[in-house]
């Protein structure tokens, strides 16, 4: 279903993950070596008969020769050897997954849109400090503001900064234009502060603006050249968000296609974006799908609970949350337009947690039951069931309640935490200040895979003492 018109554009005026193999090496070492290490201390190299009588009643270890340290410390490390082939799977796996994506910016499979339009924000060195708290790697936001920037400096957050529509225009008639604002905004900053990803405008087609539509492909261009000439091209990622209104149908999900009269500047578009490997962003709202028909529409479909889902005649497949739907709809239409290798990215989803009466689900309980299963969603690290080879990845929207957004109550009341940095949302995350804020604790699920590496490798201790045991007989 198209995304309905808002009120107010979605672009405001100018205004989680170390490598495991490291983490964990301190952790194998203790779960693989005790066993080994003890059977080594128990079998000296000579050992009067008597020793070994009382030994081998106790255990019966390995007989040892005189001068075998040697075979010793190689079967050891062969043990020790045997726990890594499982792990360094694991890690070429994600890395040859990553290969294919171009430019790595995005950690994991959660964001957050950090807008401002409010006056009564925290500085930006306490929200670096909040989103370490709630484990948040990626952020997103609106413009190049440079005390974000300065902020952000040597936090390792990845952070998406963005050209706002307004200059989009002058991008696309004057290629300097393009280079000023990255000297201005990005050559300062990068790489001290990571900057991985560039948004030229915001849900600038579909708006009935033709001049920027007209403007954004060679904005696109002229930004990417100035890239290139900088030599950053390989390195900060260049992408529009679209929102749902470049689909003339989205229902089933098979049945989606783009517009016929945004072909035009589409098309060019995702020409460029599939040379350079950047993936289609798109702005997935559930709750206002849900919102502009309440009567047609189950409400638990929209919040991932439990429900009868949909089929789609066409493919059979079927969906039990309308999140992965919105994301297959992009899928297929991107197929239909010759372009079936292209990710799908979430730029913005979330669910407003206040709202006027005539705002349908909009609410604190539904804001918590969405935010937390789409939490648990993304955190399963899985596709979709039409793109199960993608994994879906999202910036929730948003970091903060702003209170001077214009329009309807909704607009106001998307954020995770309140101004202060306490929770407004609450679905497990850590704020700045304690909250008295209603929700749901941390999913079991979440718990339980942070420490899942435990069980792997505990697994791995058995048989690899076996074969210890083995060799050494």
């Amino acid at each position: 279903m198209p995304r309905p018109p808002r009120n107010v554009p979605r672009t405001p005026p100018a205004c989680s993950n170390a490598h495991p193999l490291r983490c964990h090496h301190a952790f194998l070492l203790l779960l693989l070596l005790p066993s080994p290490l003890l059977l080594l201390l128990l079998a000296p190299s000579s050992a009067s008969p008597r020793h070994w009588e009382t030994t081998t009643a106790l255990m019966a270890p390995p007989r040892w020769k005189s001068g075998d340290g040697r075979r010793r410390l190689l079967l050891l490390l062969c043990c020790c050897l045997l726990a890594f082939p499982c792990h360094a799977q694991q890690v070429t796996t994600n890395v040859s997954h990553r290969s294919d994506q171009g430019i790595h910016s995005f950690v994991g499979t959660y964001g957050i849109n950090y807008g401002r339009i409010a006056d009564n924000l925290p500085p930006p060195s306490d929200v670096v400090r909040l989103l370490k708290l709630a484990r948040i790697r990626n952020v997103k936001i609106y413009d190049a503001d440079h005390t974000v920037l300065d902020a952000f400096r040597g936090s390792g957050l990845n952070l998406v900064v963005a050209i706002p529509n307004e200059f989009l225009k002058d991008m696309a008639a004057n290629p300097s234009k393009a280079m000023d604002w990255l000297n201005e905004n990005v050559q300062p900053y990068y790489p001290s502060t990571r900057i991985v990803g560039i948004t030229v405008g915001n849900e600038v087609l579909g708006g009935g603006d033709t001049g920027l539509a007209e403007a954004l492909v060679g904005a696109v261009v002229n930004v990417h050249d100035a890239l290139r000439m900088l030599r950053l091209d390989a390195k900060i990622e260049l992408s529009t968000p679209h929102s749902e209104a470049v689909f003339a149908n989205s229902y089933p999900p098979s049945a989606c296609v783009f517009k016929d009269d945004l072909m035009v500047y589409l098309r060019p578009l995702l020409d460029f974006f599939s040379k350079t490997g950047a993936p289609f962003y798109v702005n997935a709202y559930p709750f206002l799908a849900y919102m502009s028909d309440p009567s047609h529409i189950d409400i638990n479909y929209a919040l991932f609970k439990p429900n009868a889902g949909i089929v789609d005649p066409k493919t059979n497949l079927k969906y039990d949350n309308m999140f992965e739907a919105q994301l297959d709809a992009a899928y297929f239409a991107l197929e239909k337009a010759g372009y079936p290798g292209m990710e799908v990215r979430v730029a913005e989803t979330g669910w407003a947690s206040a709202g006027d009466a005539t705002e349908a689900g909009a609410g604190m309980p539904n804001a918590v039951t969405y935010n937390r299963n789409l939490r648990k969603r993304l955190f399963l690290r899985k596709g979709t069931p039409y793109r199960p080879d993608r994994v879906a990845k999202a910036y929730i929207f948003a970091l903060f309640n702003e209170d001077l957004k214009p329009g309807p109550t909704t607009e106001r009341h998307y954020g995770l935490f309140k101004p202060d940095g306490s929770v407004s949302i609450n679905i497990g995350l850590k704020g700045l200040v304690p909250s008295s804020a209603t929700g749901a604790p941390t999913p079991p699920s979440l718990r339980v895979r942070a420490l899942g590496w435990i069980v792997h490798y505990s697994a791995a201790l058995l048989p690899c003492t076996l074969i210890f045991l083995a060799l050494a007989t």
